[in-house]
């Protein structure tokens, strides 16, 4: 029965193969959103464009707290990656 389901599944290995291959685009986008390092480099970035005058104090503070909310759901989700601690 195998044989015959991947014989007849075969028109449809592209599409496998496209959606394996979004899969890990994805996952690689979210790891770089949620990396702790990238989200402290945005914080400094952000507080350095409130100190030249780009961006108002209120954009400043909307924009930290997505940023601080973005750095609370990657600490919680590395809290049971296996590195050792527990929670």
């Amino acid at each position: 029965m195998g044989l015959i389901s991947e014989v007849l599944l075969l028109p449809f290995a592209p599409v496998r193969g496209s959606a394996w291959a979004i899969r890990q685009v994805v996952q690689e986008a979210e790891r770089i959103y949620y990396d702790p390092a990238t989200i402290r480099a945005e914080l400094a970035r952000l507080e350095e464009q409130m100190e030249a005058g780009e961006i108002t104090e209120e954009e400043f503070d909307r924009l930290e707290d997505d940023l601080l909310d973005r750095l609370e759901i990657a600490s919680r989700g590395s809290a049971g990656t296996g590195n050792g601690t527990t929670p």
